[in-house]
């Protein structure tokens, strides 16, 4: 039998998704699942979204031209415009979803054996993105005890080395929900521009901001627009995960140029989604204030939930819809899969994302988990019930194995 590659190898598995099998057996086994583990929102897609696919009237669903619709481009330029992100139409690429567009940036910028850095936990699919061409990601951890505030500075630039090409931050933070200060972010700005690096900045949680701190976007830093990757996506603030619409940005022309020849070589961003994309532009203020609302309730229902549990600790995320929370357990990805696989409580039981899998640091995230709060409040009430009995019953069964 041929062998896969070394890269198919290499490849982790996600950490959101890997115990999907337990949770599909789980539920066949009649199990209530709470899906704490990935972030797709349950609130409703916006209806202007919906009606521009039913009031679709082609004969034909053409490729796209590579780089998305125009009108969808110019259209983005007054969206951004309304975050005092100053950008132009042919500044961006449309993608098929923000991964894409990390995908396209990792590769155009990126030769096999460079090395770019990440403050973790990070997004697991970032590694899967630099496996993919051939980079290194280099980690500098931050803390669950400080909240996962940027790492000392001097330790980013401690690993910068002849092969660094570049910075990667989320912000607001998935898997933490961190809101980077304008004072961290100047001082990335300075690193980026000491050592002429790249800034990858994925925001497409820019909606989601649950403090008096303002949102500083990468394209807010002066002294290095030439720098700045800016990735993006409609999947969260419009509940659209399903249409695969992201973006690409960045003032840079020959980047853009380099990221177009890839463009052309996929062929064009999915046609519907960018109708559907372009449409959600026009939901207006009272759609995304209902959807901030909701979450601003779930979140404090849930931290406030969760630190009640005699040993867990989570601190207060200022953005997204993440948190990472630490449980009094030995092994987190043990205790996940347990709950999914021995484990119930009046019919229910719940998955979450094992914290490890958004490390690549050995060791780090062994007691902590990453919870979605995707879920109406009625339901996570019920998720945190089954959360406490379970400690208390997996705690129970620990303590039998080691006497």
């Amino acid at each position: 039998m041929p062998k896969i590659s070394s890269r198919g190898i290499e490849m982790p598995a996600s950490p959101i998704r890997k115990l999907a099998p337990l949770s599909d057996s789980a539920k066949a086994r009649g199990l209530k699942v709470y899906h704490l583990n990935i972030g797709q929102p349950d609130l409703p897609t916006p209806e202007v979204a919906l009606e521009a696919i039913r009031n679709i009237d082609r004969k034909v669903l053409e490729y796209s031209p590579s780089d998305g619709y125009r009108s969808y481009r110019e259209k983005l330029v007054g969206y951004y415009a309304k975050y005092n992100i100053n950008i132009a139409a042919d500044d961006i690429l449309i993608t098929a979803g923000g991964s894409e567009a990390i995908l396209y940036a990792f590769l155009a910028c990126l030769n096999p054996g460079d090395e770019i850095i990440v403050p973790e936990p990070a997004y697991a699919n970032y590694m899967a993105f630099a496996i993919s061409t051939g980079a290194v990601i280099k980690s500098v951890a931050s803390s669950i005890e400080d909240g996962f505030a940027l790492p000392p500075i001097e330790k980013i630039e401690a690993l910068i080395t002849k092969r660094t090409k570049g910075i990667l931050i989320c912000n607001p933070n998935n898997p933490t929900g961190y809101l980077y200060s304008r004072s961290e972010m100047n001082k990335i700005r300075d690193i980026v521009k000491k050592y002429d690096l790249f800034l990858f900045s994925d925001e497409v949680y820019r909606e989601f901001i649950y403090t008096g701190s303002p949102y500083i976007s990468a394209f807010h830093l002066v002294g290095i627009e030439e720098n700045v990757v800016l990735v993006d996506s409609v999947s969260k603030r419009y509940s659209e995960c399903g249409i695969r619409i992201g973006a690409l940005i960045t003032k840079n022309k020959e980047l853009r140029n380099a990221v177009m020849k890839l463009c052309q070589a996929r062929l064009s961003p999915p046609l519907i989604g960018q109708i559907v994309a372009e449409a959600s532009l026009d939901a207006g203020d009272e759609y995304m204030l209902e959807v901030y609302d909701e979450y601003v309730e779930r979140r404090k229902f849930l931290i406030d939930s969760l630190n009640r549990i005699p040993g867990v600790y989570s601190p207060i995320p200022m953005g997204a819809f993440y948190t990472i929370a630490r449980l009094p357990v030995d092994d987190a990805d043990k205790f996940c899969e347990w709950c999914l696989s021995d484990f119930e409580y009046e019919g229910q039981t719940i998955f979450m994302a094992p914290a490890s899998g958004f490390y690549t640091t050995p060791g780090l995230g062994k007691d902590e988990v990453r919870i979605a709060y995707v879920l109406k409040k009625e339901d996570l009430h019920k998720a945190m019930v089954v959360l406490e009995k379970a400690l208390e019953a997996y705690n129970k069964v620990s303590s039998l194995r080691s006497e």
